[in-house]
């Protein structure tokens, strides 16, 4: 192993029966979503999720309200979507409305400047009812892996024989999938020192490869290296190389959140916001010692390294080294968010929150695997803090892309 003096400081278009039936349908039906597929996650028209506007753009909003047509059998399912009228389909001719769709609370104008009218997508006889916050009252220790799911605002949970969306299980994992027992190395925050907050719902997720606590914590390291896990086996294909520093193939420490999820029928992505702490700057940077946060999905989307979805457009992973480190003492956003958090405003540094988009499916089950690993050696530990899933149905093709998050809380 590795050793380091310890003296260096710390939204698509719908179908015709759609627009005869006046249905409702936030995403496009599925065989203009099946097209979407074949332009690829990496294209841009008009109307897609990531068009000119960038990663933060709103899709195209639904259409609004009107009753369905009559329904001439009750167990057939008209619109492929795995659910018949008897079976709970309020529309039989929109694949996107159906009990295994995700409610879509429109709020912003279509071209025509008007906001289309309240639909109710998943079929409970309720228009607009988003779901809301899951994450209040958990507590800083909590090592449940359903509510670190929650933290991070995945909220709805689903089960293996039904066709609902949302969270089939959970569990808290070493890099390479097997079980990680029971440690500080993860903190469910109401915000991360005062000038970091929750991105939603209120409490964020953070995994660290020392100790996820604040200095006034319990369980605080009050130093910049405590071990939790020791040697590590990362998974096939990590740490990823960086194109200018490769690191170390050594890792320690590494801790992560595994989550299976269903995705809802009328989806075409998903989003999430980190950010990434680390003691390794500016001591390592483009050394050995490149600590990373991976998130891994299975299967893994097109454009992706070996399933990993967070890297800037260099391909560099979320290290020291990528490109939008730039929380720290001389960064252009200065220091301030690293106060209070433990990691020094004058000597360590991090990222701002990031937005990572990926492609998926309506239906499909991914598995989303948030790891976080000391490289090289135990010492000099960092931090990730998770937050803000939501999943995209507002149609359009989504793109498989990380950047700065434009409006964080």
């Amino acid at each position: 192993m590795m050793e380091r003096l310890s003296s260096l400081p710390g939204v698509a278009a719908l179908g015709a029966l759609v627009a005869a039936l006046g249905c409702s349908a936030v995403a496009g039906s599925p065989a203009q979503r099946g097209a979407d597929d074949e332009r690829g996650p990496g294209s841009s028209e008009a109307g897609d999720e990531d068009g000119p506007g960038g990663l933060d753009a709103p899709g195209g909003p639904g259409m609004g309200g009107g009753a369905p047509g009559p329904v001439a059998d009750p167990h057939a399912d008209g619109d492929g979507d795995g659910f018949t009228p008897a079976g709970g389909d309020c529309n039989d001719a929109d694949g996107n409305v159906n009990p295994g769709a995700i409610e879509v609370e429109v709020t912003e104008p279509d071209a025509s400047g008007q906001v289309p009218a309240p639909a109710d997508e998943d079929c409970d006889g309720v228009v607009d009812n988003v779901a809301p916050p899951c994450d209040e009252g958990l507590a800083l220790e909590d090592f449940d892996p359903m509510n670190g799911a929650r933290a991070i605002d995945l909220c709805a949970v689903a089960s293996p024989e039904g066709g609902r969306w949302g969270v089939l299980s959970a569990r808290y994992v070493r890099g390479d999938g097997s079980p990680a027992e029971r440690s500080p190395s993860v903190g469910l925050f109401d915000g991360f020192g005062p000038n970091v907050n929750v991105q939603g719902g209120a409490r964020l997720l953070a995994l660290s490869t020392g100790r996820a606590r604040l200095p006034d914590h319990p369980d605080a390291c009050w130093s910049e290296s405590c071990s939790s896990y020791g040697p590590g086996h990362a998974p096939p294909g990590f740490p990823q190389d960086n194109p200018d520093c490769p690191p170390s193939d050594f890792i320690n420490d590494d801790i992560g959140l595994e989550v299976v999820l269903r995705a809802p029928r009328n989806a075409t992505g998903y989003e999430f916001l980190f950010k990434f702490y680390t003691y390794e700057y500016p001591e390592w940077v483009c050394e050995d010692f490149n600590d990373q946060f991976v998130a891994l999905a299975t299967p893994a989307p097109p454009g992706s390294y070996n399933g990993n979805l967070s890297f800037d457009e260099e391909g560099r992973p979320v290290s020291v080294n990528i490109a939008f480190f730039d929380v720290c003492d001389g960064c252009p956003r200065g220091s301030g968010e690293l106060a209070g958090t433990g990691f020094s405003p004058r000597h360590d540094g991090g990222t701002r929150w990031l937005k990572t988009r990926a492609p998926v499916r309506g239906g499909d089950e991914i598995t989303l695997r948030f790891i976080l690993f000391d490289t090289g050696d135990e010492r000099f530990d960092s931090t990730a803090l998770i937050d803000g899933f939501r999943w995209i149905a507002t149609g359009g093709t989504v793109s498989l892309e990380t950047r700065p998050a434009e409006e964080p809380r």
